[in-house]
């Protein structure tokens, strides 16, 4: 078998596991944020944190709860890192740096999981699953609870209530991420996938030396790293690691793991809005972006010419070859195009087009389909992007699901759309206007110039992943990037808040023979060429610069 017939296969299973567990998925994720009843364990957690779960709130008090919650756990990780030194179970390991401990801080709580440090020589166990796993949880949850809140503003009318809070965060928690990770921890464990508190051993004879590596829960924290698109490694080779993704179906696994909340999201959007069509035509959106983006990785890394991408099949550079490229390309679009970052092969060493492929996955906002609920609302926002173009092609007063696109929320949907490519921009010229942060480049020309904005794009999309030539442990770095990934995180954020309290507020729209059908394939169409069209008049002339220069002279 070639190893582009075994790469269409691996994609072909993929899709049918997903397929698989869309239906059940999505609609149970729909029956948990729709349910009046709350459980045991999570009527303790209300009562410790003093929080009313059945009090609706109106959008700004939502916003404050989000804002007060993400603070908190902004401090509460920081001080662990700060005080690692004096922490049990710390392996020996030193208090992590201000810059470094603020840029990790922000990174896991805005759901990003950039890492500048080597995760087995600089985190111990308490600081690993006491700080950076419950943020892999909790961040995610969060990602979730805002997506549901704008879904109440669609399906609810004459009210600016969207539900409650901390509980969406609570039972998105308890009642989705949890369970799932613990089944996916089981398949991880028996593929191979390391599960212990052990210290730091020698290994072997290595040129005349041994190798020092250290144990952990690393199952534990990979499900959850995949399962809510967060991304941080427990090992610096992240994903590449034997003990994190040791065989070819732990690296399926996990690709099925970054994509299965996502999608099925779209599942649990139709359900609660009561029109399962409308999620369809979300889900269609996605997915057309996505195998797309699949193919066109998949081809550039099997085609790309030259003597020894010739003898390996194709440009094997960077990849693992328990992977190959098959395996390595529809991880690196998976990753890329939700807000995962979590890598198993080096993004560096791709092709100057497929470099560039990743960098547009995650400048199209990351909604093909895009972070867990991230992701969702990403979409919803481009989906009344495009139905202002269309109103505006036939002189009609747009309309989405019932609800009137008036100039409230478009002001609110075109800030949500600018605040990213903004902040991308802005620190990339920055960066490359100065002269320290440039000596962070490993690379000159155009591919040098590709590290810097892979950087922040992968900062300010809470993506995470890394080109991985680039030496970001500098102060400039640490600083920038943790304030573009906070930004980036919770200035959209705001936007998706305040736009859902508008159209909570509407009474709904009747629908009439000149309203534009949104669950017909024409508008999926017209989705996804505003999707395309936008990133590309945004971003277009950066990557002009950095990988389409870099791909046309190779």
């Amino acid at each position: 078998m070639s190893p582009a017939t075994a790469g269409v296969l691996q994609l072909l299973a993929l899709i049918a596991a997903l397929a698989l567990a869309y239906r059940p998925l999505g609609d149970y994720m729909a029956r948990v944020y729709s349910s009046e009843k709350h459980y045991k364990p999570e009527k303790w957690i209300y009562k410790v944190i003093g929080a009313n779960p059945s009090a609706e709130m109106r959008w700004p008090a939502y916003l404050r709860a989000v804002l007060a919650f993400s603070t908190v756990s902004v401090l509460f990780l920081y001080g662990m890192q700060r005080l690692q030194g004096s922490l049990p179970g710390s392996l020996g390991f030193v208090s992590i740096d201000p810059d470094q401990a603020f840029n990790t801080a922000a990174s896991f709580v805005a759901n990003t999981n950039w890492q500048s440090y080597y995760g087995e020589q600089a985190m111990g166990h308490v600081v690993q699953t006491g700080g950076l796993a419950v943020q892999n949880f909790v961040s995610a949850a969060v990602g979730m609870a805002v997506a549901v809140a704008l879904v109440r503003g669609f399906a609810r009318s004459r009210t600016g209530e969207l539900g409650n809070f901390w509980s969406d965060l609570v039972r998105g928690t308890v009642r989705i991420l949890l369970p799932i990770s613990v089944i996916g921890a089981v398949v991880l464990v028996a593929c191979g996938v390391v599960q212990n508190f052990a210290g730091i051993h020698e290994v072997g004879q290595f040129m005349g030396g041994t190798q020092q590596w250290n144990g952990g829960a690393v199952a534990s924290q990979e499900v959850i790293k995949e399962l809510g698109t967060n991304g941080g490694g427990y090992f610096n080779a992240n994903s590449a690691h034997p003990f994190e993704n040791p065989t070819p179906f732990s690296n399926l696994f996990e690709i099925f793991l970054i994509l299965v909340i996502p999608f099925a999201l779209t599942r649990t959007f139709g359900r609660m809005l009561g029109n399962l069509r409308q999620g369809y035509a979300i889900l269609a959106t996605m997915g057309i972006i996505w195998i797309a983006f699949t193919g066109l990785m998949m081809w550039t890394e099997f085609a790309h010419h030259g003597p020894v991408p010739d003898v390996a099949g194709g440009a094997m550079e960077g990849k693992e070859t328990r992977f190959g490229i098959g395996g390595s390309s529809i991880f690196a679009v998976a990753t890329t195009l939700t807000s995962t970052g979590a890598v198993n092969s080096f993004h560096s060493s791709y092709t100057g087009f497929g470099g560039g492929i990743t960098m547009l996955g995650m400048q199209l906002g990351e909604i093909a389909p895009g972070g867990v609920g991230s992701g969702l609302y990403g979409m919803l926002i481009m989906a009344i992007i495009a139905v202002f173009i269309a109103g505006l092609m036939v002189g009609r007063t747009p309309e989405y699901l019932g609800k009137k696109i008036g100039t409230r929320e478009i002001k609110l949907a075109a800030c949500y759309i600018l605040v990213t490519p903004a902040l991308v921009l802005c620190f990339t010229a920055a960066a490359m206007a100065l002269p320290t942060p440039g000596n962070s480049m490993t690379n000159s020309g155009a591919h040098g110039f590709s590290e810097i904005l892979y950087a922040y794009t992968s900062g300010a999309n809470n993506n995470g992943s890394a080109f991985a030539g680039l030496n970001a442990d500098t102060q400039w770095f640490n600083s920038t990037i943790g304030i573009a990934m906070l930004l980036g995180r919770f200035l959209p954020m705001v936007f998706v808040l305040a736009l859902a309290g508008a159209l909570a507020e509407q009474k709904p729209v009747p629908e009439t023979a000149g309203t534009l059908r949104t669950d017909k394939p024409l508008y999926a169409g017209l989705l996804v060429g505003t999707i395309v069209i936008i990133t590309g008049l945004t971003y277009f002339p950066a990557l002009a610069l950095g990988p389409l220069a870099e791909g046309l002279a190779s």
